[in-house]
């Protein structure tokens, strides 16, 4: 695996990870940790795809970004496919990063083989999310950072997970922790202020992976399934045993479903 870095449009430095030949799928991480969220995936679909996983603004190796935005988020995503030469890849967007991935869409269709939606949605946020977005921001900014993580993390993953993988959930914790607190505050930022992007998922081009958590909290599978027809083609998993981590809580099941959908993608 290599790491390197590419200069943004926005005087920032973006770092990612890369690994494997052939194919390119591109892993755009979640809230509130940085693309080593992945780490029990990319080796297993390495084994026959490029695999490419950024760190965004604020996270892991990447620079602060002033003003931070889904748009900005995408850009830089699309100067790391630019860096390496790729003009078309599958992108997979893990919650946040789904929202990120739709926003390539809006801005760089042709760039999208494929979009896998893991535990995301094209939507944006109802007024009473942005409200709970807003109120964690203030405790954050008051200095409960730390309090707040420690609040969130565990509502990502299912009991099950939380019994008989404790592991698994400090392991999270410990790298949430290290998320500067700014970091967080304009990955919110960027939530609350984001655009819907439901009507790209009726004019898509490209077929669509949707992977849901039956013990989800966050985003209910009941919510993803509404716009799992929107797409004229659509694969569709429901794990059962997982809440909103499926690349922590079933990585070996994920990299088969991803890798299935690869498979279709690349077909021509």
């Amino acid at each position: 695996m290599q790491v390197k870095t590419v200069p943004t449009n926005q005087s920032s430095t973006l770092s990612y990870r890369i690994v494997g030949q052939g194919m390119p799928i591109v892993l755009l991480h979640g809230f509130p940790v940085s693309g080593a969220l992945w780490s029990r995936v990319w080796g297993g679909l390495a084994e026959n795809y490029t695999v490419i996983v950024p760190d965004f603004p604020g996270v892991g190796g990447s620079d602060v970004m002033p003003d931070l935005s889904m748009k900005k988020m995408a850009d830089a995503v699309k100067q790391v496919l630019d860096n390496e030469g790729i003009t078309a890849a599958v992108v997979a967007g893990h919650s946040m990063g789904g929202y990120v991935a739709m926003e390539l869409v809006n801005t760089y269709p042709n760039v999208i083989k494929g979009l896998a939606m893991v535990h995301s949605v094209a939507s944006a946020d109802t007024d009473e999310k942005k409200e709970q977005r807003r109120k964690a921001i203030a405790l954050i900014e008051k200095g409960g950072k730390d309090a707040f993580v420690k609040q969130m993390i565990p509502t990502l993953f299912s009991e099950e997970t939380i019994v008989k993988q404790p592991d698994l959930i400090e392991t999270q914790l410990k790298e949430a922790l290290k998320t500067p607190a700014e970091s967080l505050v304009a990955f919110y930022n960027a939530m609350i202020n984001r655009e819907n992007r439901v009507k790209l998922l009726q004019e898509a081009a490209f077929p669509v992976l949707w992977i849901a958590g039956a013990s989800d909290n966050l985003i209910p599978k009941e919510k993803i399934m509404q716009q799992t027809i929107l797409s004229s083609v659509n694969f569709v998993e429901v794990y059962g045993n997982c809440g909103h981590m499926a690349m922590l809580e079933e990585p070996d099941r994920l990299i088969m479903d991803m890798t299935d959908f690869l498979k279709y993608c690349f077909a021509e």
